[in-house]
């Protein structure tokens, strides 16, 4: 059921230094590497990450491309020993969680200002350690039973990417993992804000972690169809809005935040960076991948976040979409979009994923990141590979080429296969301290 029209007169923002959420770090393995400025950098400089896939043999795959992470380094954060027998999905939410911590003025012994028994990670995946599962699986096939890695199991669990960096860190709070496909992110970012806000834990790292490039998962997304086919120029295959877009590019990478209650921030003296102010989620009860067509459950999934957020429609001016260069998710979020947003001139919209592709259970980390980084700086990253726009759409979808602009309210979309929805919503620093 939608809503009635939001404006001006939405509850008003949370006032309660220990209910109001605030970031504090983020951390980010990507693409475009591991350091959050310079992934942002190469996001305003509009580079594409897509380009020829090296793990394994994609000769015989229609499709032979993706945004691969190459030459990842977890040296100084992840344990030697321990580093060859995880996947690549423990060790880049290890890396983002600790950089993320750093950020937060939280790293190496800075960690004995918290109680850590009040403190959680809540990481978000869609697929957990999917190569550690193929892995064991072409181990058992080839080899028999006794083959298979002990390890094989445990490092397959979706929320083993958040018990690791929990054991790792000493932290004792809320720590479990949320899979809900692409949406995963956002949902951790609404359960951990609530943690928090319920009094059960300070400080919560959050956000989402996918590592995807492996046969069997490759396999499947080229299985369902919905992979980019642009062998000849990967670089401009992932064109959300474009009207010859021909499906999403894969990518993988993490993006977490370090959020904390403005309380607890203010005491330990944190660098605050932005404010949470509040998401929703819902279900598109619908098709296995496939939204509503009329973007009904993306439209009640908007409004019902601005209602958390105490934002009203008029505050919003920016937002970062889920637009992931599917035929049919892109129009029904712009369709979704212009139910809530009557007045589309004022508003700006970008694209991450026209970048560092589809990453799954991380788009809403890394966009998150790429959101808050836009309000810090006042400069939006382009939307790359726009030639032929859809009529649709009637936003500004920063085009090719980064623009200034300051933003109010920013929100930020991830939805996912099964019908899930998410959308948060941030604030500048301005409104925390002002």
């Amino acid at each position: 059921m939608l809503l009635p029209y939001i404006s001006a007169t939405a509850p008003k923002r949370e006032k309660d230094a220990k209910k109001r959420i605030v970031i504090t770090g983020m951390g980010v393995v990507s693409v475009f590497g591991n350091d959050i400025d310079t992934f942002y950098q190469r996001l305003l400089a509009g580079h594409s990450g897509a380009g020829s896939i090296d793990r394994f043999d994609v000769s015989k795959f229609p499709t032979r491309f993706g945004c691969q992470i190459h030459d990842f380094d977890s040296s100084g954060y992840i344990n030697r020993k321990q580093d060859p027998r995880l996947d690549d999905c423990q060790r880049y939410c290890i890396v983002a969680g600790k950089k993320a911590l750093e950020d937060a003025g939280l790293g190496g012994s800075e960690l004995s200002k918290i109680n850590k028994s009040r403190a959680g990670v809540l990481v978000g995946t869609g697929l957990g350690g999917s190569t550690e599962f193929f892995e064991g699986l072409e181990a058992f096939n080839e080899r028999g039973y006794k083959k298979v890695s002990p390890f094989m199991t445990l490092y397959t669990l979706p929320n083993m990417a958040s018990g690791l960096l929990a054991m790792d860190l000493g932290f004792m709070g809320p720590t479990y993992s949320i899979s809900t496909a692409c949406a995963s992110s956002n949902y951790s970012f609404c359960a951990a804000a609530n943690h928090i806000r319920d009094g059960v834990a300070d400080l919560m790292i959050a956000g989402g972690v996918e590592a995807p490039f492996n046969p069997i998962t490759f396999g499947g997304f080229v299985a369902l169809n919905v992979l980019s086919q642009r062998n000849d120029n990967p670089q401009t295959a992932s064109s959300p809005w474009d009207r010859n877009r021909d499906g999403f590019v894969l990518g993988e990478g993490a993006g977490i935040l370090v959020m904390e209650s403005l309380d607890h921030a203010m005491k330990r003296d944190a660098p605050i960076i932005a404010e949470f102010l509040g998401g929703a989620i819902n279900c598109e009860a619908y098709h296995i991948t496939s939204p509503r067509p009329d973007g009904v459950g993306i439209t009640s999934c908007i409004q019902r976040s601005l209602l958390n957020a105490g934002v009203s429609v008029e505050e919003v001016n920016y937002i970062n979409a889920h637009a992931n260069s599917t035929k049919v998710g892109d129009l029904a979020e712009i369709t979704a979009l212009k139910n809530v947003f009557k007045d589309s001139s004022r508003i700006k919209m970008n694209a991450t994923k026209s970048m560092i592709g589809y990453t799954l259970g991380a788009c809403g980390g890394m966009e998150a990141i790429a959101t808050i980084k836009a309000i810090q700086t006042g400069w939006l990253h382009p939307t790359i590979n726009h030639f032929n726009l859809e009529p649709e759409v009637e936003f500004n979808i920063v085009a090719n080429r980064k623009q200034q602009h300051e933003i109010n309210v920013a929100i930020s979309n991830s939805f996912g296969f099964g019908g899930h929805n998410s959308v948060v919503a941030y604030q500048t620093t301005s409104f925390v301290v002002g």
